[in-house]
Parts: structure tokens; sequence; C-alpha cells
């Protein structure tokens, strides 16, 4: 496959790179080199630096984003607003067949101020229950910030667009990554997300056969404390979690 990857150069797109790389045909669209890939140098606000780098590709990746609650709106804005529509403009324009979108567990994160969700995520085992509900993706979004909030919106917008065009959206609500590859504190035992998993949740969305044009799953680690259904993602795709914060 011919496959475009925005922010390649990101702690999610190096990970994924290697894997990728070995059998497909490999387009980094970055601001930086990407060694050992091609690398179309752009910002995300350079549309026609997008359509020349998303034609003859058969799935673009939309990795690059501004990720947190420390980014000013402007930011935040040029980015996850504007730069991702740009994107999927682009890519529907050129016919791409698919493409994944990097969301955010931040989609309903808003839910760790209710119990027991709290309890969760601030380490107060003695407080839970025995089980609890999850959070699935029919749950309607609760956005915790306006990061959270972007990604709400760059998956409303894969919905209209995989309504109107011919393009494929896969939408995958990612959980907490970090560089050190393993969780720091007890929220991030409840959310994260290991470099393993997160690989092969974005190589499952890319390449495996999907019957809905548009889809959402959540890609976390098999947490003992999570809170967010992985089921879906099962179902759909047969993504089953490796790893797990214990």
């Amino acid at each position: 496959m011919k496959i475009l990857v925005t922010g390649l150069s990101g702690l999610i797109g190096g990970a994924l790179r290697d894997t990728l790389a070995s059998d497909h045909q490999l387009t980094a669209f970055n601001r930086s080199d990407v060694e050992g890939v091609t690398t179309v140098r752009a910002d995300l606000s350079d549309r026609e630096a997008l359509r020349r780098a998303v034609e003859g590709q058969d799935v673009v990746i939309h990795l690059a984003a501004k990720a947190g609650e420390h980014y000013d709106w402007e930011e935040l804005r040029d980015t996850n607003i504007e730069g991702t529509r740009n994107v999927f403009v682009a890519a529907t324009e050129a016919s791409v067949a698919r493409v994944v979108f990097a969301s955010s567990g931040a989609t309903v994160s808003g839910c760790e101020t209710d119990e027991p969700y709290k309890s969760l995520v601030t380490g107060q085992y003695d407080d839970l229950p025995s089980s609890w509900p999850l959070i699935g993706v029919e749950a309607p979004p609760r956005p915790s910030g306006v990061y959270g909030s972007t990604k709400v919106w760059g998956e409303a917008l894969a919905r209209h667009f995989s309504d109107t065009t011919s393009t494929t959206f896969i939408n995958i609500r990612i959980g907490y990554v970090n560089a050190e590859d393993k969780p720091v504190g007890p929220r991030q035992r409840s959310v994260w997300c290991s470099q393993r998993d997160v690989v092969s949740a974005i190589t499952l969305a890319t390449l495996r056969e999907v019957e809905p044009n548009y889809a959402t799953f959540f890609a976390s680690s098999n947490n003992r404390y999570g809170y967010r259904d992985l089921s879906h993602g099962e179902w759909l795709f047969g993504y089953v979690p490796q790893d797990a914060a214990e």
C-alpha cells in the first residue's frame, strides 16, 4: 500500500514507522525530514502541499496534532481544527480510500469528575465497587477541555465526509501513550496505552477490511482500572491489547 502519515516524526509516528515501512510505501507529511522516509516538508496549513502529497495514496493516517490542554486556543485551532479539515478535504478530493484519524480518549474524559471513574483515575481503589460501567463509543462525547473538544469536532467532520464522499474514515480514540512506555501515576494506570498496542490499533485500522465506511473505537492497553470499552475495536478489526498497566 501507499500510505501517507502526517506527524510521522512524533512519538506514535516513530513507533508506527518501523512496523509499516517494511511492507508498505510510506510518505511523511511533516515539518521536518523523517529519516529513511520520503518526506513532504510542509505545514498542515499548506493546502497545495497536502493536495500534492495525497495524490495516489491508498490510505492517509492523520497523527499530527497539538495534544493536551497546555496549548493556547490559536495553536489548537490552527492544527487540530483547520489542519484536520485541510487533511480531510485533500484526501476526499483525491478519492483516497481510507483516512485513519488519531482521535483521543479525551473525547470522553469529562466523565472522570463522576464516580466511579473519579476513584479509578485518582487511585482510590478501596472506594471502588467490584465492577463498573465501561464507557463505550455509543456514549455521548464528554470532553474535559478544549483539546478533547477539537477531537470531538474531528470525529464529527469525519462522519460528514464519510457520508458525502467515497472515503472511509476510522477514528481511533487513543489512550495515554508516553515515551517511557509505562504508566506513571494512577490516572495513567487507568488510561495508558503501550506503544505496541497503539501501533497494533493503527495498523489494524489501516489494513483490515471494514464493512461500514465510518467507525470509531477506543485503543488503550488492557488496564485493570480502565473504564473505556475496548470491545468495539475487537469486533471491528480484531484489536486485542497485548499489554496492561499492571
